[in-house]
This record gives C-alpha cells, structure tokens and sequence, in this order.
C-alpha cells in the first residue's frame, strides 16, 4: 500500500490517551534476540529503536542531512538527502540498497528535501521538493523519469506570488482526495500552492504571518481524514503549530504544543508529526497526545545547544534518542522510519513492539 493510500485510507484501532500525560522513555530493553535495543514510547505506542538503518555502498553519502522519507507499495523506501550521487537513495524493504536516482536536484550535492509517494491508476508516482531556489518541484516515475517541473517562474505565473523580496525555496507536497495537490515553498514565501488533478492552478493558502491561516515556515502538510472530512494539516513550523483547512481553503483550527513540527504522516487514526526539536508525537482520533518519541527536555537542550552543534558531531548522539527528525512516516505494518536533518544522516527504523 503506497504512503498516500495508508494515510488517506487505512484504518487502524488506536487506544486514546489523554494529552496531560507526558509519554515516559525506555532505554535499553531486551529485544526478543537477548541484544539491547533501546525502546521509546509507551503503551500500545512502544517501538525498539533502531538507528542507522539501510547500508550505503561506498562512494555514497547522506551529506549534510538525511531529509525526506516515503514508501512504496511494495515496501520500496525512497530518502531525499544533501549527498552524493544524485539526491534520492532508494532501499528495498529490508534495507538493502537498490540504487540512487534524482539527478535533477542535483547542484554539486543533493538538494533533495520533501518526497511524498501516490498511486495514480497503476502506477507510483513520486512527488519532489528541492530545497533550493535554483530548482523546480518535480513529478517523476519511481525509476527516476520526469513528468513535470514547476518552479518559481511557473508558481509566479500562476498566483503572482512572488513580487520583489518574496522567496523562493520548496519544502514539501500534499495530496487531495480529488486528484489535486499541494506544493508547499515553506523556506521562500510561506505559501501552499494548490493545483487540481488536471495540474491547473486553483489557489494559494497562507503567506507569512502569525495569525489563524498565516504561516511562518509551513514546513510539510497532509491530508486528515480522520473524522470523514477531509481537510489538510500543515505543519506550522516556527510558529510551533498545526493548522488545518477544509479543502475550499479555510482555516479550520489550530493547535499548539508543538516545538519545531516538521511534517506529517497518517495511519488510521494516528497522525505522527516528528519535530526537528528532538522527539516525534503520535496524536489520536481528537488529536490527544498518544505517545511523545525520545522526549526528553535534559536531552533536547543539548541537541539544541551551540546553534545544533550536534548535528555535527554523530560521537555525541545516544541511541533512543533523537537529534533532530525532520521526516517520517509509517511503514504498511506500523512501524516508523524517520529521517534526520544531521550532518552524515541519521536513518531509524522504529520497530513496533
């Protein structure tokens, strides 16, 4: 089942919690093979936390983050990254390394950042967001063939954004139940594009702000189906924040608590945001705090310390701790992979227990 379906479509029994419940930590549980596997969560929410997943050949790197994550049908597991060669490494289930791809957002290094996955008719399509204002947003075959390209020159034409002083530099795409999309330039002009299944222009959502429907960095979205309404989230990134619209494009409502929420996936009824400060969360059907990943406040002052010195520094990272995550998005059985924004990248598969 793609990213897309499973978020859209799959449902799950999720157990609520309340959101006045801090999630405790678990570090350095037995697995069932006898080794020491650190595990995060809580409850039903308890995954053993396995860094470092997916091997790379030699002459093949991460570079300066590990930036998006997506997943196939087949189990196929896509990762944007600021390396080399290309910007896309694509792994099979287990791991094993099949090959790179995303040439495209290739300047020097990989300019890979947000990637998101849809089944249209029989096949995969994978969605791109560069990061970096040279570069368009892409569609593409899942073997790395170009459908379209649109970048800041196409998104002006369209919507006019983009007057004198007004940024340009792509984070992440959506998808509606209708066959249209999102593109979202959350480092530029803090605006969400929206296109209709035909690619033609319908309207733009934001710009930059702090009040209701206003961004400030809407660093990834997705599609909530939860309550059988369709709206889209957006991940508020500096403004600490969701919000969610309905799909004619008006702010629904918002919610805080966040730190640095960088994006969103769903599964069922539980929608995982993981937050570049340090931990991941997992909300239920009313948006309740189910589990928080790696939370630890002694811990996050410290990723955070120096301007995120420790980004840099992968001798100084514990395991079942994060840095700072920056994608993830469940597996077909649940399980979590996240990605890193780090120095070197940092891949974990978060095994349900």
């Amino acid at each position: 089942m793609t990213r897309s379906t499973r978020r859209q479509f799959l449902k799950t029994t999720a157990a609520a919690a309340t959101a006045s419940v801090a999630a405790p930590m678990f570090l350095n549980a037995s697995d069932k093979a006898g080794s020491k596997t650190p595990v995060v969560g809580r409850g039903e929410y308890t995954f053993e936390c396995h860094h470092g997943w997916g091997e790379l050949p030699d002459g093949h790197s991460y570079g300066n983050a590990s930036h998006g994550v997506t997943v196939g049908e087949d189990g196929t597991v896509y990762i944007t990254h600021q390396g080399t060669p290309g910007s896309i490494f694509v792994f099979d289930a287990d791991g094993t390394f099949v090959r790179s791809m995303g040439k495209e957002h290739f300047r020097g290094s990989g300019k890979g950042h947000g990637i998101d996955l849809r089944k249209e008719g029989s096949e995969e399509f994978l969605y791109l967001s560069p990061s970096d204002a040279q570069l368009a947003f892409t569609k593409m075959t899942t073997k790395g063939e170009v459908v379209w390209t649109r970048g800041k020159k196409e998104l002006h034409a369209d919507s006019d954004v983009y007057q004198p002083k007004v940024g340009y530099r792509p984070t992440n795409t959506s998808f509606r139940p209708d066959g249209g999309y999102y593109l979202g330039d959350g480092y530029g002009s803090s605006t969400v594009f929206e296109y209709d299944a035909n690619d033609k222009f319908v309207r733009t959502l934001g710009g930059r702000g702090a009040k209701d429907g206003q961004f400030n960095t809407p660093h990834g979205q997705w599609l909530d189906d939860r309550d059988g309404e369709p709206k889209l989230v957006v991940a508020d990134r500096a403004n600490k924040r969701l919000q969610w619209f309905d799909l004619d494009g008006n702010h629904v409502r918002t919610q805080g608590g966040f730190l640095f929420p960088a994006d969103i996936d769903l599964q069922g009824d539980v929608l995982l945001v993981p937050d570049l400060h340090a931990r991941i969360t997992l909300l239920g059907p009313k948006n309740e705090v189910l589990a928080q990943l790696g939370d630890d406040e002694e811990w996050r002052a410290q990723a955070l310390a120096n301007r995120f010195a420790m980004r840099g520094k992968p001798a100084s990272w514990k395991p079942g701790r994060f840095v700072h995550p920056h994608d993830a998005c469940f597996t077909a059985d649940g399980d979590i992979l996240c990605v890193e924004w780090v120095r070197t990248g940092r891949v974990t598969m978060l095994k349900k227990v």
